[in-house]
């Protein structure tokens, strides 16, 4: 166990003048609070914190920090309150501690609902303080080196969450040190065959590629002599992680496989950055379309760096990384080499520009209530496959990849897309679908009574774009049930000889009795059909004036509806009998939150919670549907299988999904030659989403896979 001593040790020789007190105060009091707890490994607990700090001092991080991140489960694991830490330590402390802290003290409908909750406050903590997240990287690398000593489906969530999230986040921040090693721990414990089929190929020729290595970087390191560059050459193997999604993106076997090896030339200037490159150049052919400038365009998470493949000494391709000393540490390091700083200072502008989708993100948090809408629009700001474009003044905008004009007008204001009629690219009319491409200029064409459509929701992707829209769809769709409560009160009212005055004290008191902040509100209700007029009613007469009318609109509706025995399965809240149908643009199957969709003739119509169709229905025509429990039913759903064009492998999926039991009933497969990839797509038979998702995580396996999903 590491001992607090080498902690400040550590902390001591990178910043001579920090508080060393706070860090020994926080060991004393983290010590009392853990006393007595042991970790799954049977270590005691305190053991957990000290490895936290000594991360945190790794990365040469403040007193602050190192004090939080031996405090970092207090408030979670202990008695402790957040008005103790606040006495003992101040509020920079407790503020960083509280933003680690989990939600673990608060119930949720779901677990999915409890990891949104959890990295939605991270993330809103970080915003204030970027510790936090160093703290939480730091926290979540300690407990992926020693995820053993739990069972193997807790490993399984844990690591799987670790590569959706956390490994995505310290690549954003560009700490690629801690992101590499919580990749190759999730993926020994999520693909254990993988894993050690792709160690076992590595030190299989250990020896020779060593050699290998050698013998390049004494060419290049002699090259740059003759040249007067005075440098450093380092060759090195890419992780285990990088290494399996290179040959299963590329459909390749390990034999195949040609530039695992990467080599880094570290200079101490920029000029000789790029004099470099070219001898380099001079001295190996440089292969097309490999070469990245990160140091004219750097990425967002301050990254810099040449990157070049050429035809190596031995016929073989090389890659070649070019970086000075200062580049190469915040490559390593991220934010957190940016951000070593002394107690009180600030970030200053180019980590403010780092930070640019951090602030975005947590600008559209405040929209998102659904946890698995929150996630997604989190995943997509995690994992942006950089696009670089250029808008008419020469100003250079970051995408994700599949961007279009739409994403693009957004990102310069919301009411630049709203009005976004066309758009063009490098001079030329192209559809607002349209998927931008780097190096290419963007002018956004306007018209003053354009509107945004709900068709744009199905190929945005930026999370600005998509909770922009949404919102716009929500404000307007507020805006008709409005006008529609009004104008149902207004003649339900005179029905009963009342006087409607929604501005009235009545009313208000009614909307009070309903739970609502404002009249409108109420009125919003009613037209949404939440609220049903006869209740509103009944609050202002005299129960012996109230007419025997319980028949909402519902109601009446549901006379209508063809009835038939429902089948095993759907429960229609308080209606027996009723027709029930999937609808085919989502396919729900159980397991799947759903919405009722009550059709004229034709019974009630399913859609998953999720389904974009359900933003053009009637919202007074919605109902509320549960799963029976039990339900065995089979029901179709689409699966989509990106792979490469290989013989025999349709085969292995077809044999992969019957493995499970499962029946086949459709399957349409289109092959693109040239890329040498084809798309699959299998209508199965299942019973619930648990069943799906093993399916689907069996196919992942499957050899020359390359992704997997549902298909709505």
């Amino acid at each position: 166990m590491i001992r607090i001593n080498d902690i400040l040790d550590k902390v001591a020789f990178y910043h001579p003048e920090a508080d060393l007190d706070i860090i020994d105060r926080a060991y004393i009091y983290s010590a009392r609070m853990h006393d007595g707890q042991v970790r799954l490994s049977g270590e005691p607990y305190l053991a957990h914190p000290l490895e936290v700090a000594n991360l945190l001092a790794d990365m040469k991080l403040d007193a602050t920090s190192v004090a939080a991140g031996l405090l970092h489960d207090a408030l979670e694991d202990t008695r402790a309150t957040v008005e103790d830490l606040r006495t003992m330590f101040g509020e920079d402390i407790t503020h960083i501690v509280s933003g680690v802290t989990k939600l673990s003290r608060f119930s949720f409908k779901s677990s999915e609902e409890r990891q949104a909750e959890s990295i939605r406050k991270m993330i809103l903590a970080m915003a204030d303080d970027i510790r936090v997240l160093l703290i939480k990287l730091a926290d979540r690398l300690h407990n992926m080196r020693t995820l053993q000593f739990h069972k193997p489906e807790k490993q399984v969530e844990i690591a799987q969450e670790t590569l959706d999230i956390y490994a995505p986040l310290a690549n954003r921040l560009g700490i690629f040190r801690i992101k590499k090693e919580l990749e190759d721990t999730a993926f020994k414990y999520l693909m254990p065959d993988e894993y050690n089929g792709t160690i076992g190929w590595i030190t299989k020729n250990q020896e020779e590629r060593e050699k290998h290595i050698e013998a390049v970087r004494e060419i290049l390191k002699k090259k740059m002599g003759e040249h007067n560059l005075e440098c450093e050459v380092l060759g090195r193997h890419k992780h285990f992680y990088s290494i399996y999604k290179k040959m299963v993106n590329q459909g390749l076997d390990f034999e195949e496989l040609y530039d695992i090896i990467a080599f880094r030339i570290i200079l101490n200037t920029v000029k000789d950055c790029y004099e470099s490159l070219g001898v380099i150049h001079s001295l190996w052919k440089p292969i097309p379309k490999r070469f990245k400038d990160y140091i004219g365009m750097p990425k967002t998470n301050m990254y810099q760096s040449l990157h070049t493949t050429v035809i190596g000494p031995f016929g073989e391709r090389v890659e070649i990384q070019i970086r000075t000393h200062e580049m190469n540490k915040i490559a390593e390091e991220g934010i957190a080499a940016h951000w070593q700083y002394k107690e009180g200072r600030a970030g200053d502008e180019q980590s403010d520009r780092q930070f640019a989708w951090l602030r975005q993100l947590i600008k559209n948090q405040k929209n998102l209530k659904d946890p698995r809408e929150f996630m997604d629009t989190v995943r997509i700001d995690l994992f942006p496959d950089e696009v670089y474009v250029f808008t008419p003044n020469g100003e250079v905008k970051e995408f994700p990849k599949g961007a279009t004009p739409v994403d693009f007008a957004y990102s310069i204001h919301s009411e630049v897309g709203h009005r976004c009629t066309g758009a063009k690219v490098d001079g030329r009319m192209v559809p607002l679908k349209y998927k931008l491409q780097t190096g290419e200029q963007v002018e956004i064409i306007l018209s003053p009574r354009h509107k945004p459509t709900k068709d744009w929701l199905n190929f945005v992707v930026t999370s600005k774009a998509r909770s922009r829209i949404r919102q716009w769809i929500k404000t307007e769709e507020r805006g008709k049930s409005l006008a529609l409560g009004r104008e149902l009160c207004e003649k339900e009212f005179q029905k009963h000889r009342l006087h409607f005055n929604p501005k009235s004290e009545e009313f208000q008191k009614i909307a009070e009795e309903f739970g609502f902040k404002s009249n409108e509100d109420l009125l919003a209700a009613i037209g949404y059909g939440k609220i049903t007029l006869l209740q509103a009613v009944r609050k202002l007469l005299p129960k012996s004036a109230i007419q025997e009318e319980t028949e909402t609109f519902i109601d009446r509706l549901k006379k209508h509806i063809q009835k038939k025995k429902r089948p095993s399965g759907i429960l229609v809240r308080g209606v027996d009998n009723i027709l029930i149908r999937y609808a085919k643009c989502c396919n729900p199957i159980p397991g799947d939150e759903m919405v009722g969709y009550i059709t004229r003739g034709r019974g009630v119509t399913v859609h998953r919670a999720d389904c974009i169709s359900i933003l053009t229905i009637d919202p007074e025509r919605k109902i509320e549907l549960e799963w029976a429990e039990g339900t065995r039913e089979a029901h179709p759903v689409k699966v989509r299988v990106s792979c490469h064009n290989k013989i025999g492998l349709l085969a292995d999926i077809s044999a992969a999904i019957s493995k499970e039991g499962t029946n086949i009933t459709d399957v349409s497969v289109k092959a693109d030659t040239s890329a040498k990839q084809a798309e699959c797509t299998f209508t199965i038979e299942v019973v619930n989403t648990k069943q799906l998702d093993t399916i689907i995580r069996k196919l992942k396996k499957v050899k020359h896979v390359i992704h997997v999903a549902r298909q709505s």
